[in-house]
């Protein structure tokens, strides 16, 4: 399995690129994948410090795909706030990260980390007493993710 993860500076750019060229790159990747499934998040806030795509400073990154129970969606919005941030920014392995949305109450939440054992340290300690702080449970319909290790030869 493999995670791509594309940063737009503007959806403009974004719509052009799909009207453009996204069909004339795909017919030349035919073949070359098994399954593909892809999302558009509109950026909403930085998780820890100023966003930058740029992935040569981390080691790994957590992706949480959350699905989120309508009527708790802007609870879910203010935990990830006021809750879950301050406790991954307080965590000396993160490097940083990205909270985005997209339509049907769909959020994810990437974050940076400098290597899978500071990530380990951050998931056993904390997790678990955050999401009760956090409600996460009544929030939450669906929640899948990946640890991604970095490839840094596939960075562009």
């Amino acid at each position: 399995m493999a995670h791509i993860f594309a940063f737009w500076e503007s959806r403009a750019f974004y719509d052009s690129f799909m009207a453009r060229s996204h069909d004339r790159l795909a017919a030349a990747q035919s073949g070359t994948f098994k399954d593909i499934e892809a999302k558009l998040f509109d950026y909403r806030f930085d998780v820890k410090t100023g966003f930058e795509p740029r992935f040569t400073d981390a080691d790994l990154v957590r992706v949480a795909h959350c699905r989120v129970h309508e009527e708790r969606a802007e609870h879910f919005m203010l935990m990830q706030e006021k809750v879950w941030n301050p406790a991954m920014a307080g965590s000396p392995g993160m490097v940083r990260g990205l909270f985005g949305e997209a339509p049907g109450n769909e959020f994810l939440v990437l974050s940076m980390w400098l290597s899978a054992a500071e990530h380990g340290k951050y998931r056993t300690e904390r997790v678990e007493r955050l999401a009760l702080r956090a409600q996460l449970e009544a929030d939450v319909a669906s929640l899948t993710g990946d640890i991604v290790q970095l490839e840094p030869s596939w960075t562009v």
